[in-house]
């Protein structure tokens, strides 16, 4: 008898057990009838996780808790015998609210109360395939990004050939008519780099404390003219907006951006909605949105109600050269060149869209400690002449003679350099006769900020102004050169090359 009722006791223990690790497990767990598809155990996490009661989940087959465009992909999987061999895959499920998750099932064939059946357990990975997603599409973003950039930057060295030497041109007696035409294209280009260049975060900015009320409430008879009559406009400004720290030419520039492409949007009128407000972000929404920092944030945001655009739009909106607009009717970088200045900024930024419902953006922009910086009163003017002597270090040969064409004609002596050994040699020529050193920042094995270090330390009253092709996340961003230091972005004219190296040899 004892040995029977211990053995009894032991079959017994065996299934409470193996039942209560069912019931306790934290994942969602059930076992359903390989024949009819019913579930036959539900454990709590499953009842908790999906919404159903235990005995709706009864009633159940497998199939009903599959999206509508699933049910034949699992039946197919079933009749083909792949379900059951403890492989993890990834499906969708339908919660009751009807919400559709991703979940990461398990399942193998065991026997059940006499029956075959299979015992699955489902991880929703939801959060986790999203999280995978916004850094694959990051990455993406940055790759492209930095190709961007190289690609504009070489384009701009070509670029200042191209305009210099047609200004130039342009002061020859019986300078030609097609002049007209290269100085257009090349200003043409010249405005597709700068996009390229914001896209990639890569432009120079100049970032003061701004109010961003002020800067949208100042745009708004420019955007009526820019969105027209059969647009209902309306500014919402929220009271006491903190200050932000951005480019207010570029704050413009991606309000008129977002304003001309919602009127896009809206063939047959609607209605837009520019708003602003603080918003704090918290942990909960950091977590969820990701690619943004918790703190308190001032939010613009700009609402149409057009035509609006599906999922697959939606996510590659950003693109550069991505464009919906038929008959090369946009160069797809606006909305790259916003999300440039809006990342470069340090923002952040999402859009809401269903095709037929309209789109919203909203920015994202960190509050500023800093009160807003006063108005400027405008540049004194800047003499574009003079006579001192400059070092031009520079390794391409093109530019580098422009440069040295460019300012000859404005009365400098000029002496040119390919790289930083033959710049330093040249000054030591001249220890009392350089006033200034214009040089490209990147350049094979010196660069310039290292180069400008050595003969700074040699001659501490030479004057340095940097040039490059690259901006501002290479030039500054990186620590190439200090955010303060004298800088001039390619391509540039002839007259501006002038101002800015008589701006800095006359600065104290």
């Amino acid at each position: 008898m004892t040995g029977i009722e211990e053995e009894s006791h032991g079959e017994l223990g065996s299934d409470a057990g193996y039942r209560m690790l069912f019931e306790a497990s934290p994942v969602p767990t059930w076992v359903y009838d390989a024949e009819t598809l019913r579930f036959l155990a539900i454990n709590d996490a499953a009842v908790r996780h999906y919404g159903w009661s235990r005995a709706e989940f009864l009633e159940m087959r497998i199939t009903e808790i599959r999206p509508e465009a699933d049910v034949n992909a699992l039946l197919e999987s079933i009749r083909a015998g792949s379900v059951g061999r403890w492989v993890p895959e990834v499906w969708q499920h339908r919660v009751r609210d009807g919400t559709v998750i991703d979940v990461e099932i398990t399942a193998g064939r065991i026997v059940w109360e006499g029956r075959d059946a299979a015992l699955v357990v489902a991880r929703d990975v939801t959060e986790r395939r999203r999280l995978q997603e916004r850094l694959a599409e990051a990455e993406k973003m940055e790759a492209v990004g930095r190709l961007a950039g190289g690609v504009a930057h070489d384009f701009n060295n070509l670029l200042t050939v191209i305009g210099g030497y047609a200004a130039i041109l342009r002061e020859t007696p019986g300078a030609s008519e097609p002049l007209d035409e290269i100085e257009h294209a090349a200003e043409q280009a010249g405005s597709l780099t700068r996009q390229l260049l914001a896209f990639s975060r890569r432009q120079v900015l100049h970032p003061t404390t701004v109010d961003v009320n002020e800067i949208v409430g100042g745009m708004g008879t420019m955007l009526e003219r820019i969105i027209g009559d059969d647009v209902k406009f309306a500014i919402e400004l929220g009271e006491g907006v903190a200050p932000v720290e951005a480019d207010r030419a570029q704050v413009e520039r991606v309000v008129l951006n977002l304003a001309a492409n919602a009127r896009d949007a809206m063939p047959n009128g609607g209605r837009l909605t520019i708003a602003t407000a603080n918003v704090e972000l918290d942990e909960s929404y950091v977590s969820t949105h990701g690619d943004v920092t918790p703190g308190p944030h001032v939010l613009l945001a700009i609402s149409d109600s057009g035509t609006g655009m599906s999922e697959e739009v939606r996510r590659r909106l950003f693109e550069p050269f991505f464009t919906t607009k038929a008959g090369g009717g946009g160069t797809g970088l606006g909305l790259a060149t916003v999300f440039g200045v809006v990342k470069q900024s340090g923002g952040s930024i999402f859009v809401y869209s269903e095709e037929g419902r309209g789109t919203t953006f909203k920015i994202y922009l960190p509050v500023s400690e800093r009160p807003v910086d006063p108005p400027q009163n405008g540049d004194r003017p800047i003499s574009e002449r003079g006579t001192e002597t400059v070092v031009v270090v520079e390794d391409d040969p093109s530019v580098r003679e422009l440069v040295r064409i460019m300012l000859g004609d404005c009365g400098y002596a000029v002496l040119t350099a390919a790289d930083a050994d033959a710049a330093v040699r040249l000054c030591a020529e001249h220890p009392e006769g350089v006033d200034l050193l214009l040089t490209d920042v990147v350049m094979p094995d010196v660069g310039g900020r290292v180069l400008a270090e050595r003969l700074t330390a040699l001659f501490p009253a030479l004057r340095v102004l940097f040039m490059s092709g690259y901006s501002d996340e290479a030039v500054f961003r990186h620590g190439i050169i200090r955010p303060d230091t004298a800088f001039i972005e390619k391509p540039f004219s002839q007259a501006a090359l002038a101002r800015k190296v008589r701006e800095v040899l006359d600065a104290r």
